[in-house]
């Protein structure tokens, strides 16, 4: 007799992976069997280093900017322009930042692998949405920009002096990106 819980699938074709566990075994086992399961404590692991959890669940916008956010802090701490007074309060933003990111790492990664189930008693917060194939037009052009710039030195020895003047230009256009995405969905509403 064959196994009810087998999906039906065309000869020559990879069989798809059952909807619900067999029998007695844990929804959490069956899971992991699918190649698209991503784990919640590799992913918060993976986040030690800022961003990269969330990248290896594919949010990769959202990693992006966590490592954006912490490295800018980092650089402020850094920076001798910067106030005494106000070192503290960014010393505890980054921090805080960082636990963040964490947590944020193991909460997507659940979310993700919810979604592989096809539960849907919780929801993501609004705004969010699960990791597709499509692309990103501003970090395919910031890549794009970082390459040209690191390839400009390495093969012209163009100097790079000007990057330590310059780069809080890309914040500013980063946030200017994302105001116009936010008036832009508003208006959609």
């Amino acid at each position: 007799m064959e196994n009810q819980n087998e999906v039906p699938h065309e000869p020559g074709r990879v069989p798809k992976q059952p909807l619900y566990p067999p029998m007695g075994m844990p929804q959490t086992e069956f899971l992991r069997q699918d190649p698209r399961y991503k784990s919640p404590v590799l992913a918060t692991l993976m986040s030690v280093i800022p961003g990269l959890g969330q990248i290896y669940v594919g949010f990769y916008q959202q990693g992006f900017i966590n490592i954006i956010v912490i490295a800018g802090l980092i650089t402020l701490l850094a920076h001798d322009g910067v106030s005494d007074s106000a070192k503290p309060f960014l010393a505890i933003f980054m921090v805080f930042y960082w636990f963040y990111n964490l947590v944020d790492a193991f909460r997507r990664s659940t979310f993700y692998n919810q979604a592989l189930l096809g539960l849907g008693a919780l929801e993501l917060p609004e705004g969010e949405k699960l990791p597709g194939s499509h692309g990103s037009l501003l970090g395919g052009v910031a890549l794009i920009i970082a390459g040209v710039i690191a390839l400009s030195y390495t093969l012209f020895n163009i100097p790079m002096e000007w990057l330590g003047h310059w780069w809080p230009l890309a914040l500013i256009l980063m946030g200017a990106y994302l105001m116009y995405k936010a008036i832009v969905s508003r208006s959609k509403k």
